[in-house]
């Protein structure tokens, strides 16, 4: 009787990951990773302004300046275990696949928290208000979340202008369902104008109202009274974007450091890990700049 040929191809197929490119659209100070402490002077308050003054001399005043500071982090992947003699059976490269894998969680995670530091504590805050849909935030919420639509970026345009932000530089981080619910409230022509923006090499999903859109399959979550979700999941936790400045956020990487234990003989085979240091905010004590973006729940 004939046997049948096995055939194992030589690569392995990968999972995806999220687009991180979001990160570079903030003020770098990574050339200060190796520190404890990041210290960004504060400006203080401007002079006032006298029209035809008739009091001499001036009284002369000062400035009294502050500081924001952030610590740096260090994350790191447990210690993985490549076994060589079972590894010689195998078709492909099961190391290198390992390797790519933890470094590439051990960057996403790095980059999600980033993200959440450049919320600040009591943030301007935008509430979707488009029709019923889904929540999808994850698994555990339930009921109904209201849409994005074009209506709150117009208000999240509102804020940025009222508060003089720079017109140049200014981005919208939303997740694909959110994104997806933003581009079906337009009207065709903007539709058409929003693509015209996109620029899929540099991470760029549109443009709308002078804002960049990056989208990534998550962002942010928000608990029910609008507050940066840090906890366990609950029903009750909503979808949640950012929209920043790029001058209004920070963020400190240093370079992935690889730890490597080759053919230890407790383990009969090789230990390899990393590890990273990284840290962020945002930058203005004034908290301009940054607005947190996160699902209306309906009546």
């Amino acid at each position: 009787m004939a046997l049948n040929k096995q055939i194992w191809i030589r690569d392995i197929v990968e999972g995806f990951w999220p687009d991180n490119s979001f990160i570079a659209r903030s003020v770098d100070h990574s050339e200060y990773v190796n520190n404890k402490t990041v210290h960004v002077p504060q400006a203080g308050s401007a002079p006032s302004v006298t029209k035809n003054r008739s009091e001499f001399p001036a009284t002369v005043g000062t400035r009294t300046d502050g500081e924001l500071t952030y610590d740096l982090d260090i994350y790191d992947v447990p210690p993985l275990r490549v076994q060589n003699l079972a590894d010689v059976e195998l078709s492909y490269d099961k190391r290198q696949s390992m390797l790519k894998q933890s470094k590439e969680t051990l960057m996403n995670y790095v980059h999600m928290e980033i993200l959440k530091t450049w919320v600040p504590s009591s943030p301007s805050t935008v509430v979707t208000t488009g029709s019923a849909a889904a929540a999808h935030v994850h698994s555990t919420a339930t009921g109904n979340r209201k849409a994005m639509t074009r209506a709150d970026v117009e208000k999240v345009k509102m804020i940025f202008d009222s508060n003089d932000v720079p017109a140049t530089g200014r981005v919208i981080l939303l997740d694909a369902v959110m994104y997806n619910q933003l581009v079906n409230s337009l009207t065709d022509a903007e539709v058409v104008s929003f693509l015209h923006g996109a620029d899929a090499t540099k991470g760029v999903m549109g443009t709308f109202l002078g804002f960049e859109f990056l989208m990534r399959s998550s962002v942010l979550q928000a608990a029910a009274g609008g507050s940066l979700k840090t906890g366990s999941a609950a029903a009750t936790d909503c979808a949640a974007g950012l929209a920043w400045q790029k001058d209004c956020v920070s963020r400190a990487l240093g370079e992935v450091q690889a730890y490597e234990d080759n053919n230890n003989p407790s383990y009969y085979g090789d230990i390899f890990s990393f590890a990273v240091r990284a840290g962020g905010k945002y930058i203005r004590s004034d908290k301009k700049g940054v607005v947190f973006i996160y699902q209306g729940t309906p009546a």
